[in-house]
């Protein structure tokens, strides 16, 4: 090609001749880099994964893929053995959960939940299950891991610039004026450590998860956090992330998370999300709910235990399904980074690390979204496993995911 190039263009001179080699060199170059990484990344994923069409999942014997019989199923025994002590009518359980908050009520749907369930995925393989699979129940802060991703996809799309940007350049209200507010940007939103100070579709942030001190007129008035310097873990904040997002994809953020990621993994059409009662927005003209990014005045992602599994298979590969990309790794990166103010968070996923590390599983890489009431989605990428349980005692997750690993190494 370069000779080729010379003949032809024998007006040239030597320095114009060699520029123009070096320039197709680096792009050649660069060429190969890329699709060097992206076949590793496929055959990476296609070695030892398989993803389950929409309406079928696959199932293998534990021992085909060297995990033992036995010793999972003591774990599959354990969740059914351990649930959640909690009423099995949310609305008493959460009342009663959260009966500290001033001001707390239900403003949103609530459904009352089965018993224990949950998958095991080995591979992309079924190896273990119990529990009724098909029900549609509350997930609770599981939410927050969906709501991450649509920020995650939003950053891919670039209608986020960056996560450090500044909230206020794409949300025009004033929901970040102000010294404080002003300051807030996607990075401590999803970290939750914007300590983002208002009050949203009639909720005050102080009166969402108060400190164990103090009362009403201390919590009102107290001193504000710069951003990025304490976590404190609020469900107000993140609906104000839920807000914001749908400022910037205008258009509601179910039927993003429908079109962009649900549908294209083979997600069932049972699954929902919902807002508060009266959490309407107008844009562009048009009014649309702005969701919950968890459960405990209602709301939030609603939906079976397989799809569950299926959005934590997604995470498993960093957001490529069948050497389909549809969330970057980028992204990932990003997400699964230890926070300044908690090493046991990213972007609304938690790491088994730091102050909220599991006491029987060593293995730092492993991450995880949780919900109220013992709903968890855990992640291991070194074992290619994904634990899917609902309704267990949420004191016993790390006891439960020690005796899968048990039964795998």
């Amino acid at each position: 090609m370069k000779i080729k190039f010379i003949e032809k263009n024998k007006h040239l001179n030597r320095s114009d001749s060699l520029t123009h080699i070096f320039f197709f060199t680096c792009i050649t170059i660069t060429a190969l880099l890329v699709s060097t990484h992206a076949i590793a990344r496929q055959v990476n994923q296609n070695s030892a994964s398989y993803f389950p069409p929409r309406g079928e999942w696959a199932e293998k014997a534990p021992d085909e893929l060297g995990i033992d019989k036995n010793a999972l199923n003591k774990a599959i025994t354990f969740a059914n053995e351990n649930e959640y002590s909690g009423s099995r009518d949310l609305r008493i359980a959460i009342l009663k959960g959260f009966e500290r908050e001033p001001f707390h009520e239900i403003l949103g749907p609530t459904k009352k939940r089965g018993g224990p369930a949950g998958l095991i995925l080995k591979d992309g393989y079924i190896v273990g299950k119990w529990g009724d699979l098909s029900r549609v129940d509350m997930t609770f802060s599981v939410t927050k891991s969906y709501l991450s991703s649509l920020a995650g996809l939003a950053l891919d799309k670039k209608l986020i610039g960056s996560f450090s940007d500044r909230v206020n350049e794409y949300v025009w209200d004033d929901t970040f004026v102000g010294e404080h507010n002003s300051k807030i940007d996607w990075h401590s939103l999803l970290n939750q450590s914007s300590d983002w100070s208002g009050s949203l579709f009639g909720i005050k942030d102080w009166a969402d998860r108060p400190p164990s001190e103090g009362g009403i007129d201390q919590w009102k008035y107290r001193e504000l956090y710069e951003p990025d310097t304490v976590m404190e873990y609020n469900d107000v904040r993140v609906n104000v992330l839920a807000y914001s997002l749908l400022h910037v994809f205008r258009e509601p953020l179910p039927r993003v998370l429908r079109t962009r990621i649900m549908d294209p993994i083979g997600a069932s059409t049972t699954w929902r999300w919902f807002g508060y009662d009266d959490a309407w927005v107008t844009v562009d003209g048009l009014k649309m709910k702005s969701v919950t990014g968890g459960g405990h005045s209602g709301g939030g992602v609603f939906i079976n235990t397989y799809d569950q599994a299926r959005f934590g298979l997604l995470a498993l590969h960093e957001g490529t399904w069948n050497n389909m990309p549809i969330l970057s790794e980028d992204y990932f990166r990003q997400a699964l980074r230890p926070s300044n103010a908690n090493e046991s968070y990213g972007y609304m996923w938690w790491l088994n690390r730091g102050p909220r590390k599991w006491e029987k599983v060593e293995d730092e890489d492993i991450f995880y979204a949780a919900g109220f009431g013992g709903n968890f989605i855990v992640i291991d990428k070194k074992r290619n496993l994904v634990i899917v349980t609902r309704w267990l005692e949420p004191s016993k997750i790390g006891e439960l995911v020690s005796l899968v690993l048990q039964a795998h190494d």
